[in-house]
């Protein structure tokens, strides 16, 4: 259970029951019923750009798609980058965010979780309280959906995908 590593052990221990009694399926179906319709890098930049003009006005960004390469490379399941430019006489910086490809057919909450924290980080670099609270306050869930998501990161790499 990799995903659950830094999680307290009665946590661990609670999943680990359900995958022996074959309810780890039901358990994550019964929260997250459906997967969400942004399939596409369009639909996502959209729900991205709804998400962006709701909480975080001020912060631009260029490009939104998602990713087939950054689970695999970076280890990670979204990315953002500043990428700064010269034109002319003036330095221009775009926002780019790149979401992992394997949310194209996950629950919303999920995929939402994934956007909030990669807009978070074009507010706050690190991930220390002011992060996790910009987090929290956009999704109040943030931390439950988390620790969904990485339970059924741990069904995947056990029993293949739900969605």
């Amino acid at each position: 259970m990799k995903y659950l590593s830094h999680y307290p052990k009665d946590l661990q221990e609670k999943i680990q029951v359900l995958i022996d009694k074959e309810k780890l399926s039901s358990y994550i179906k019964t929260k997250y019923p459906t997967a969400h319709t942004y399939t596409n890098d369009k639909a996502l930049y959209s729900y991205v750009m709804d998400l962006k003009n709701e909480y975080f006005k001020k912060y631009q960004v260029s490009k939104v798609m998602y990713d087939g390469k950054i689970n695999v490379i970076n280890n990670a399941l979204g990315m953002h980058s500043i990428v700064s430019r010269v034109q002319g006489s003036k330095l221009k910086s775009k926002n780019e965010i790149r979401v992992a490809s394997v949310f194209k057919n996950m629950p919303e909450e999920f995929l939402q979780m994934i956007v909030v924290h990669e807009l978070a980080h074009f507010k706050e670099r690190e991930h220390d309280k002011a992060f996790y609270n910009l987090c929290t306050f956009v999704m109040p869930s943030y931390h439950q959906v988390e620790f969904d998501l990485r339970v059924y990161l741990t069904h995947i790499d056990l029993l293949g995908k739900l969605y």
